[in-house]
């Protein structure tokens, strides 16, 4: 079905659909290593690109190219690349769009791993990398080098809850001849289209809200321009970094919930926040959703709804922090994000682990701050759980 005019609920369904010879209503998993050629011209053919086909699993597969044309529709680019796990997807940015002598300006609060990949790997090679508060315009301006050729930001940053000005950023990488790319995990594609915005480059961890059940890893890059998005898959395809059919089902049948399940986690992530911000034990709290927060406008402007991720930081700092992660009995003690269970976590000791301690907190990763991925349960229940861990302490 052609969903160009449709609605994203409607894209949700159906885009990135084609015709099975059986009729199958759901994608099929083509679970195979390689595909057989009709003869050797074809084989030839195919090999040359003049012919539209499939090769090798590696190179492409029909059940992962209907998740990667899915969600090339969902964020309005030209074409998707999806990988094993969402590391797979950075790791090729960073290889597709970086080389020796180059560099790169990137959000300082961002996932710990996309940071320390390019500080403990990359920078072997050459490359070069400022991280700065991205969410000011003037330190991403102040930090571009003559050789700065890659801008990565996450909006909001993980676990932060710093905005970015997506628009105005992807401005200043223009004007300087750079390429933009955009962390859309936080938001999905339901809430924030950052190639509308003017980014040239979207990636997801489809671990997080695209797939939204906590049952597979995977990530995923989709492009503007057609010449992005020829790097970037060539790039993963000779890293070996494809995602397998099973995968790419499995992931396919989770999107198709993506706006349900993300409205419900906002509306009970809107009454938690409103919660913890009234509440004595706690001594400050982030979310986009609140008009505390200092980008509370920007996150009206540029997102649909404020998602349903938050940070927060309770009196008495780590170890009451530890206290209340030890009593939840609703909320899972676990790292990750987006699924339909409410997930808790501390930062500094969990997925922030791998940077140094001074640049945490230079990032704002502090010791006493908590990260709380908002599930669908009933928000009475949840808000029980957390009141009854916060007496605790």
């Amino acid at each position: 079905m052609n969903t160009n005019n449709k609605g994203f609920d409607t894209k949700l369904i159906h885009s990135g659909d084609f015709d099975d010879a059986f009729g199958a209503a759901v994608t099929p998993i083509y679970q195979t290593s390689t595909f057989a050629f009709r003869d050797a011209d074809h084989g030839a053919n195919l090999f040359a690109g003049k012919e539209k086909g499939f090769i090798y699993t590696r190179i492409g597969n029909p059940t992962i190219e209907a998740l990667e044309n899915k969600l090339a529709d969902l964020e309005n680019g030209v074409g998707g690349v999806v990988f094993a796990s969402g590391m797979g997807a950075v790791s090729t940015l960073y290889a597709a769009t970086l080389k020796a002598g180059d560099h790169m300006v990137a959000s300082e609060a961002m996932y710990g791993p996309s940071r320390s990949i390019m500080e403990n790997y990359f920078n072997n090679f050459g490359i070069e990398s400022t991280f700065v508060d991205t969410g000011n315009l003037s330190a991403i301006e102040k930090a571009i080098r003559p050789n700065t050729k890659l801008l990565y930001v996450e909006s909001p940053t993980n676990p932060t809850m710093v905005l970015t000005d997506i628009k105005k950023a992807a401005e200043i990488a223009r004007k300087n001849n750079i390429l933009m790319a955009v962390d859309n995990t936080f938001s999905s594609p339901y809430l924030q289209k950052p190639l509308d915005l003017g980014a040239d480059i979207v990636l997801h961890s489809l671990t997080k809200f695209i797939n939204g059940h906590a049952d597979i890893v995977g990530g995923a890059l989709i492009a503007k321009d057609k010449d992005i998005y020829a790097r970037l898959r060539k790039t993963m395809s000779y890293f070996g970094a494809n995602m397998d059919p099973h995968q790419a089902y499995m992931v396919i049948r989770g999107v198709k919930t993506l706006s349900l399940r993300v409205e419900r986690a906002v509306e009970n992530a809107i009454k938690v926040a409103e919660f913890l911000e009234n509440h004595p034990k706690i001594a400050w709290i982030k979310y986009p959703g609140l008009k505390s927060h200092p980008q509370y406008e920007l996150a009206k402007e540029q997102m649909k709804m404020p998602g349903s991720m938050l940070s927060f930081g309770v009196k008495g700092g780590f170890e009451a922090g530890k206290t209340l992660m030890n009593n939840v009995k609703l909320a899972l003690l676990a790292v990750s994000l987006g699924g339909v269970e409410s997930l808790i976590q501390h930062p500094a000791s969990m997925t922030h682990a791998s940077m140094s301690k001074e640049a945490r907190e230079e990032a704002g990763i502090t010791d006493e701050l908590v990260r709380f991925s908002v599930g669908i349960e009933n928000v009475e229940d949840i808000i029980a759980d957390l009141e009854q861990a916060l007496d605790k302490i």
